[in-house]
């Protein structure tokens, strides 16, 4: 019988505590927590830069070096999943509905609202607005993912050690991981992700709403959304539990299908051409800007270096702070791969279904904006839907989109209930669906009181600053890994003498 933790008592009293500080002073929490984020973002930005482009640099070592050849498991082991599978379980929980939220409004935004350095609504703009948003979801993103997900795959499955974050630094820190340091690693893990998702449920609550108001015109409120958390959370207990190899492989080509639907209507149906022409000249752009875009901090410009602080390192927070759930749940997925071929996969699939989604979605948000509608000026979770009002079948293809972001929404809390349970029940491989339960209904259940309070920006906030200390225990993992790594050579080298 696998047993809960303390690991899972002193989260869900901290979750609970913060979620009822934030309905009790929600403007105070958020006041406090939003200064908290910005003395972060103002004094350790350039750390930031730094980490998040090592990540990428380690990754790409680890590519083209010997080590690429280890397998994340024993010798002749093969992979759990297909490769289809696979890469749609990894993107799904890694990415998912920040595309489908962020498709159109992102880009339009810097072209209009927040262009990095260009005038407002200028070619320039345009050209930067496509750029700067591969960056923010490209290889920098997925390098922060793979490095946490292949560290813990790797103590998983070659040594066979818990599926927990303190776990994979007991190459360093010995027997201390097992007492209350490994305990503290593993708490900031699991509150991490259960407020990410929270915060994440409270999202996909606010866009399906926006999109059936835009449709349907039902109002936007509190009480919708309610419903629509409600009809979600049983939708993904029942995929909870069907478990991992059915319900959240299956939810997981769906979204691939759905989205690969929308994706093609977009491009067939919008400015053709213009997408294809944007993608490729922004591909350019983005590879040859790559090396000064991931160290800049503009120090002698204040307006340019707010951008950067408002909006990369705001990003690379995000992404470490979602890091926890991402990567113990691709580490989950991804036995039998060797270091080279997950690496690969992680880094470079999902960058590139990324930069063809933007390219489509936002070149056409784009266009439309220029040709009178002001998707500018509409909410985020709306954007989406005006753009698709000004292609054909758009009613047809905002009903997908919905469609899409509910199983993207049903995916990432029922790969959320997984991870939960695994980090929860001491690495666990099949949490007991109890446990997946209890995380289910506490991620909705803060999901909901936050969307009432408007508390939903402070627990971001929060989230966001988690990040800074679970930067620090990344940098361990890699330091953990490395060293491992060696001694797994050595090994080898030994053996083969």
């Amino acid at each position: 019988m696998k047993k809960v933790t303390m690991v899972f008592w002193i989260t869900l009293i901290l979750t609970l505590a913060l979620s009822v500080l934030g309905v009790i002073t929600p403007d105070s929490f958020e006041s406090i927590s939003g200064s908290i984020m910005g003395y972060i973002s103002a004094h350790f930005g350039w750390f930031y830069l730094l980490i998040v482009t090592l990540f990428v640099l380690f990754c790409l070592y680890l590519v083209f070096s010997p080590y690429g050849k280890i397998k994340l498991g024993r010798a002749g082991e093969k992979p759990e999943f297909t490769y289809t599978s696979w890469l749609a379980m990894l993107f799904s929980a890694g990415m998912g509905i920040g595309l489908v939220f962020y498709g159109v409004a992102s880009p339009v935004s810097h072209y209009i609202k927040t262009p990095p350095t260009a005038e407002s609504g200028s070619t320039e703009a345009l050209e930067d607005a496509l750029r700067v948003t591969f960056f923010h979801y490209g290889i920098h993103a997925w390098a922060i993912y793979a490095v946490i997900a292949l560290v813990l795959a790797y103590f998983m499955f070659r040594h066979e050690k818990p599926g927990l974050v303190s776990a994979s630094l007991e190459t360093l820190f010995g027997e201390r991981m097992k007492g209350g340091w490994g305990k503290l690693v593993d708490v900031i893990a699991v509150f991490a992700t259960i407020v990410g998702v929270a915060t994440t449920l409270g999202f996909g609550a606010t866009q399906i709403n926006g999109g059936i108001s835009f449709l349907f015109d039902i109002p936007i409120s509190f009480w919708v959304q309610l419903i629509i958390i409600l009809i979600v959370t049983v939708l993904f207990m029942i995929s909870t539990y069907t478990g991992l190899s059915r319900g959240i492989k299956y939810l997981s080509n769906a979204n691939m299908g759905l989205g690969g639907i929308l994706f093609l209507a977009t491009l067939i149906l919008g400015p053709s051409l213009y997408i294809i022409n944007s993608f490729t000249d922004t591909i350019g752009s983005y590879l040859q800007q790559l090396p000064s875009e991931s160290f800049r901090l503009a120090p002698n410009d204040d307006d340019e270096r707010q951008w950067v602080l408002d909006w990369t390192v705001f990003f690379w927070a995000w992404w470490i702070a979602w890091s926890p759930f991402v990567g113990i749940f691709i580490a989950r997925v991804s036995k039998g791969r060797t270091i080279r071929e997950f690496l690969a996969g992680v880094l470079i699939v999902p960058s590139v279904v990324s930069f063809l989604w933007f390219s489509a979605f936002g070149i056409s948000g784009i266009e439309a904006q220029n040709n009178g509608t002001d998707i500018a000026g509409l909410p985020d979770e709306q954007a989406l839907f005006a753009m698709f009002d000004q292609l054909p079948f758009g009613m047809i293809l905002s009903i997908i989109g919905i469609l899409l972001i509910s199983t993207f929404f049903i995916t990432s809390a029922d790969s959320a209930t997984f991870v939960l349970g695994m980090q929860t029940t001491n690495g666990s491989m099949s949490p007991p669906t109890k446990v997946k339960f209890t995380w289910g209904f506490a991620q909705s259940a803060i999901a909901a009181v936050l969307l009432y309070t408007g508390g939903l920006q402070a627990l971001q906030n929060a989230l966001i600053s988690a990040a800074l200390p679970f930067s620090v225990i990344m940098l361990l993992m890699i330091a953990s890994f490395y060293k491992a790594l060696k001694i797994d050579k050595e090994k080898n080298w030994t053996k083969k003498k």
